[in-house]
């Protein structure tokens, strides 16, 4: 594998910033960036407050799935369980294990991270962290009633080879979940070596913390 491949997170300079929305959940803002050949231009974003994922399989390699209306795009989608990291500072292991609690009513006594990614790169500063949990069980106090979308969440556990069937046919679409089954499948051809530690550095999610591409609420 070549060390010269590898993203590179690297600024150009904002002549000018233009803040057009600030929401609950996220802003739109509108940069004027100078580029490296000298021209500069206007580019609009979505600055996101981040996100964590859990892939979460049983002893038997079936996955948790649940399934949560999505209103931006009209559909009920079967996802992964995942959230927001909208707790300024908040540690994001510790933010994937309460939202396996919260989505699933699971804990999980097997972590690692299983891969980043960054959602829309040219329209948000989304990134995302998703986990792998293992050695699963029911939370002490099950799971917590949820509010709005999230209060009737069905869910399924999936065998891992049928998930990547459903996956490769479009029959999933979610990205976590998109995502969590192609790195599970790729993980256990490898005999699930390899992996980060759980607490591994994410220096991208720092970076955008450091450049103010964060939304902090």
């Amino acid at each position: 594998m070549s060390e010269e491949i590898h993203d590179l997170f690297a600024p150009q300079p904002v002549v000018e910033r233009w803040e057009r929305f600030d929401g609950r959940c996220w802003a739109v803002r509108s940069d004027e960036v100078s580029l490296p050949s000298g021209e500069t231009v206007v580019r609009d974003y979505v600055v996101h407050p981040g996100a964590v994922g859990i892939a979460a399989l049983d002893d038997r390699d079936r996955m948790l799935l649940i399934n949560q209306y999505r209103h931006p795009v009209g559909s009920y989608l079967w996802e992964a369980p995942a959230g927001l990291l909208d707790k300024p500072g908040e540690d994001p292991l510790a933010a994937a294990k309460r939202e396996l609690i919260e989505e699933a009513g699971l804990v999980a006594d097997s972590w690692a991270v299983l891969l980043d990614y960054l959602n829309s790169p040219g329209g948000s500063s989304e990134s995302f962290r998703c986990y792998l949990a293992r050695g699963l069980r029911a939370a002490p106090d099950g799971r917590p009633v949820g509010e709005a979308e999230e209060a009737d969440m069905p869910a399924r556990w999936v065998d891992l080879d049928d998930a990547l069937t459903l996956v490769l046919g479009g029959q999933l679409q979610n990205p976590t979940a998109v995502m969590g089954v192609l790195a599970c499948h790729a993980a256990r051809r490898a005999g699930w070596t390899g992996l980060r530690p759980a607490d591994a550095p994410w220096p991208v999610r720092d970076g955008l913390t450091q450049s103010g591409r964060v939304f902090a609420g």
